[in-house]
């Protein structure tokens, strides 16, 4: 084992509120468990889950670290017991359960990925949440398919930036939502053919011209609430739906009959109570189908701002007014 510190810096909280409850403080270095590696963080993404925990909405699963922070990217410095697929001193991106927010973090060793050619520690560490929530969610279980049509709501977003990205890439039409005319070029520049503006107009209308009465093919949702009923109305005949937030609420009054008729399949899921085998698999398809083209150049993060691990709350207050186009970032 190499000579590593016997505590470290994190943010943390005693109580949830407001983005200034956080703050800096230390704790125990943990050491990795069989089949984990410990990984002296250089970046750390900034997500939603992160806001609801401060708040008191997202409680961390049972055997998960309660300090914020679902993505990193920096140096492996310790491996568990049977540990082959990586050596001290690799760089990778990683999924965590939790403890993203600090200068070291535990993960499985499986939840790991190797930073994309050319690409820096800062720019991978906006990658891992969001890939496998959107890869999981879009492909593996609503299995878009090339030559098919999505709308993607919430397109300027973290998530929605990576689903239009992948989406596009992998030879889908993207039909994009967004909530201000601002953000309309950003998501045609991601790869969105067409961009709507659901504040301004029902965007159910637009999609079916767009899709000459047919509807798309797959919708993926972040808004849950009264999106639900526009979705089905916008969706195709054996369309299917996957959520993975509720931005807009997280109950809907859902028209069974329109579900039915059109015999549309609805999915969704939660990345972070998931098994370590299910998100292995999820990394595996990564590593195998997208990191590829992420070293290609023909699928890159969009980083908004960055911000240094002790101004956590600053980047939390700018995620909440909902103004930012594509990732957060804090530096370590």
């Amino acid at each position: 084992m190499p000579d590593l510190p016997k505590d470290y810096a994190r943010i943390a909280f005693s109580q949830p509120g407001a983005p200034e409850v956080m703050h800096l403080s230390r704790s125990p270095l943990p050491l990795p468990a069989a089949g984990q590696v410990l990984i002296r963080v250089a970046a750390a993404g900034v997500n939603g889950p992160d806001i609801k925990q401060r708040v008191g909405a997202y409680p961390p699963p049972a055997d998960a670290s309660p300090i914020l922070g679902l993505e990193v990217a920096g140096e492996i410095c310790a491996l568990g017991e049977g540990v082959n697929a990586w050596q001290l001193g690799d760089s990778v991106c990683a999924l965590v359960p939790g403890g993203g927010y600090g200068e070291y973090v535990l993960t499985h060793a499986s939840h790991c990925l190797p930073v994309p050619e050319g690409m820096s520690l800062v720019e991978a560490a906006a990658l891992p949440e969001t890939f496998f929530t959107v890869w999981g969610n879009l492909f593996m279980r609503a299995g878009l398919k090339p030559g098919e049509s999505v709308l993607v709501h919430g397109g300027s977003g973290g998530i929605g930036s990576t689903a239009i990205q992948l989406a596009h890439a992998l030879g889908a039409r993207v039909i994009a939502t967004t909530g201000s005319d601002d953000k309309v070029d950003y998501c045609r520049g991601l790869g969105a053919d067409e961009v709507l503006n659901y504040r301004s107009r029902d965007f159910v209308e637009p999609v079916l011209a767009l899709t000459r009465g047919q509807g798309v093919d797959v919708v993926f949702d972040i808004a849950g609430g009264d999106f639900i009923n526009l979705n089905l109305q916008a969706l195709a005949m054996d369309g299917r739906m996957v959520s993975v937030a509720m931005q807009r609420g997280a109950k809907a009054e859902v028209e069974i009959f329109r579900l039915m008729a059109k015999r549309i399949r609805w999915t969704g899921s939660t990345l972070r109570p998931q098994s370590v085998a299910a998100k292995a698999a999820i990394a595996g398809e990564l590593r195998e189908k997208v990191w590829p083209l992420l070293a290609e150049g023909k699928l890159a993060p969009h980083i908004f701002a960055t911000f240094p691990l002790a101004d956590a709350a600053k980047a939390h207050a700018l995620m909440e007014t909902g103004s930012h186009r594509g990732k957060l970032v804090l530096t370590v």
